[in-house]
């Protein structure tokens, strides 16, 4: 029997290759059976010890996207979103739109008063008798995770808030909650702490089912950044003109004029953007 490689991670960990996630990955992407196993086998005709999950991200994207263009897209979901920065600011409103999805009205970017200090809240969701007070924690490369000191902070935070709130009439029938939202993962100290404060932990893959990529898969929020129809300086544009999702575009084509496309290349983009927002699993 072959031996299995230790491939490299981004936090310079190794690990066994996992054949398991990497066709997980490729069959929440869109590719069929026959195409997976194609890609696998492609993989592990080259895959060593010490290759870096980059370079098998790389191989699998490559592949992917000479079949359908989409699916690539769907593939470098984590990578897309690591792209809406350096800032974070438009991770705030793709944070914001996906809680909106849940069916919460938002406000993103508010200056909140505290009993003790005013506190800028990513993210204020309310939903009937609910109010979440949203935090974005955006990391623009792999192998970060947010540690315990993430959710302590937050936490002290959100309690400021809630003294104050809980002493306005206006407020009296609403519940607060505090909530971190991460695009990489969270420390286990950190998940540990978030249980017992109460606070609601959302990051990449936490928690089951109702994690960042759950949430992106099963409503069609994908940003631009995943579109492989366009290069990083059009997308860098798009996002500094507050244009985060391909629904944006889907629904306002007119914003792809003026970024030197032709109809041609407009029209890919299109067709991509719409594949991704109406794919359904």
């Amino acid at each position: 029997m072959r031996k299995i490689p230790l491939i490299k991670k981004a936090s310079g960990e190794t690990e066994p290759f996992s054949k398991e996630k990497l066709e997980g990955s490729l069959r929440r992407a869109g590719a069929n059976e026959e195409l997976i196993s194609v890609i696998i086998d492609e993989i592990l005709s080259w895959l060593k010890d010490g290759t870096s999950t980059k370079m098998i991200y790389t191989k699998a994207f490559n592949l992917l996207k000479r079949k359908k263009s989409s699916m690539a897209a769907r593939y470098s979901l984590k990578k897309a979103i690591m792209e809406l920065g350096p800032t974070g600011y438009p991770f705030e409103h793709f944070v914001g739109q996906l809680i909106k999805q849940q069916g919460f009205d938002i406000q993103v970017g508010q200056i909140i008063h505290g009993q003790c200090i005013d506190h800028e809240v990513d993210v204020v969701a309310t939903s009937g008798n609910k109010q979440y007070l949203v935090e974005c924690k955006f990391y623009n490369s792999q192998g970060k995770n947010a540690n315990v000191k993430v959710p302590l902070y937050i936490h002290s935070r959100v309690n400021d808030i809630i003294k104050k709130r809980q002493s306005i009439p206006e407020f009296n029938n609403l519940s607060f909650h505090g909530m971190i939202v991460t695009n990489t993962r969270f420390t286990s100290d950190a998940i540990d702490y978030g249980k017992c404060a109460g606070l609601h932990l959302v990051s990449w893959d936490y928690p089951k089912d109702h994690s960042l990529k759950d949430m992106v898969e099963k409503n069609g929020i994908f940003p631009i950044t995943a579109l492989t129809s366009l290069k990083s300086l059009q997308k860098n544009k798009l996002l500094e003109e507050g244009v985060v999702l391909c629904r944006q575009l889907c629904s306002q084509p007119d914003l792809l004029e003026g970024m030197g496309l032709s109809k041609n290349d407009i029209s890919k983009v299109l067709i991509e953007a719409k594949d991704l927002i109406n794919y359904q699993d």
